[in-house]
């Protein structure tokens, strides 16, 4: 029995179940999207640069220039474009990256924040302008808090 469809972002299986849609965040940067890629990629474990995709003749970028870059960081798809300097990041969206250890809490606040900008509370802008929250685990959140009384 083919899968049937639900609405335009559900599949019914034959088995009952139902398959969720694939969300993937696509990050627009003015012309860093694949210096963006390599840098998360070089701080995440099972990481890895998945393709990239380039402007052709009538593209607004240069002919051969990087269009997107696809990304998995520890199994999560991302897309990255370089789209011209028409938007840029807020903290309205941010990534939030739970950690099971006082040394995963340092190691990604180091990597992460090594040129942006360390906010209060675990918050932190990379230096690409991409807002982070580094969070701890509940048994590890007393000592990994103290960043919010500075």
């Amino acid at each position: 029995m083919a899968p049937v469809p639900l609405e335009t972002s559900h599949t019914l299986l034959s088995s009952g179940r139902i398959l969720m849609p694939k969300i993937t965040p696509f990050l627009w940067f003015d012309d860093q999207a694949e210096e963006a890629a390599r840098f998360y990629v070089s701080v995440f474990k099972n990481s890895k640069i998945l393709g990239v995709s380039r402007y052709g003749e009538g593209g607004p970028g240069p002919r051969g220039g990087v269009m997107t870059v696809t990304f998995e960081l520890d199994g999560q798809r991302f897309i990255a474009l370089n789209g011209g300097p028409h938007f840029k990041f807020t903290e309205a969206i941010s990534f939030s990256v739970d950690c099971k250890t006082q040394e995963e809490v340092d190691q990604f606040w180091g990597r992460l924040s090594e040129g942006g900008e360390e906010g209060q509370c675990g918050w932190l802008k990379d230096r690409l302008g991409l807002s982070w929250q580094i969070n701890p685990t509940m048994r590890n959140r007393t000592e990994s808090c103290r960043r919010c009384s500075r």
